[in-house]
């Protein structure tokens, strides 16, 4: 029987363009503070502010080519337009699994 704890899952490599370098950081960091609001607007039943951040992270994703915070974003307006806390508990898990594991590589060479 095996009892080991298992391993950390790998972490999700994201290649962006090196242009953007100065930008990603503070990108990523402004989507750990939407982590933050999005739990607190939760706990206060604040669904119309969880609507809204969540529609502005589906827009923002995919202009610096993280297309899950995009997913994660629409998962979350929706879950918020149905009132639905355990949708919502769920985007914010994917969210927190997400910002925790990405990885940016700084790549010039598109990827397809």
């Amino acid at each position: 029987m095996n009892t080991e704890i298992p391993e950390r899952p790998e972490k999700i490599i994201v290649h962006v363009h090196p242009d953007l370098e100065d930008l990603v950081p503070g990108f990523l960091a402004h989507r750990r503070e939407d982590l933050g609001t999005l739990r607190a607007a939760l706990e206060r039943g604040d669904y119309a502010a969880i609507r809204r951040l969540a529609h502005t992270m589906k827009g923002v994703g995919g202009g610096y080519g993280f297309a899950p915070f995009s997913s994660i974003g629409l998962q979350l307006q929706q879950a918020a337009e149905k009132r639905d806390a355990a949708g919502i508990e769920r985007g914010l898990a994917a969210l927190a699994d997400y910002l925790e594991r990405v990885e940016v590589v700084f790549d010039p060479a598109p990827q397809d």
